[in-house]
């Protein structure tokens, strides 16, 4: 583990048996809490695409939205929330997604993106990845292309990335906890 992820790891509050027992909630506001590590997190980001020229950043809320307006910033990018049903007042297009316990929805406005718009997804945490695989098929569904999709925290054994990976999306994170 490098110097920067031990750093960044110790940075996030783990909250044993949240929200049910036998998991471990990874609770990053103590890292965005933290000048230091919010501005760590945001740089390491950041620093694979800085030479790449990207339209929009994709943030999901609630917390990519914190990441992924940070991102925009450094990115000279837009910024494009994916929200939960409901929560968009201009016309929308809308995705079902996977969660560990049944379905949800999360729109976007129509005009978010355009055809051929180069996109990075952004999200603090990627778990079984349905979420993603969800906000990933809704920005192609309007024609972008998703270059990247960039997390704080895997969770590896519950194969998200591995989810993404399957649909050619590139999956970068910065910490990789085990277990739930």
């Amino acid at each position: 583990m490098s110097e920067i992820t031990s750093y960044l790891a110790g940075a996030i509050r783990a909250i044993p048996d949240y929200p049910k027992p036998g998991i471990i909630f990874r609770d990053i506001t103590t890292l965005l809490g933290n000048p230091e590590a919010f501005r760590v997190a945001v740089d390491e980001l950041v620093r694979p695409y800085a030479d790449l020229a990207v339209d929009q950043i994709a943030g999901i809320e609630a917390r990519g939205f914190i990441l992924g307006g940070a991102l925009a910033h450094q990115l000279s990018s837009g910024f494009v929330p994916i929200r939960k049903k409901g929560k968009l007042p201009h016309q929308t297009v809308r995705m079902a997604y996977s969660l560990e316990y049944g379905t949800d929805e999360m729109e976007m406005h129509v005009d978010a993106v355009k055809p051929g718009d180069k996109v990075i997804l952004c999200d603090d945490l990627i778990a079984t990845g349905g979420t993603a695989e969800g906000a990933v098929k809704l920005l192609r569904q309007l024609g972008a292309e998703v270059v990247s999709a960039c997390f704080v925290i895997d969770l590896p054994e519950l194969g998200g990335r591995k989810k993404l990976e399957s649909l050619g999306v590139e999956v970068r994170t910065l910490v990789a906890f085990e277990g739930h």
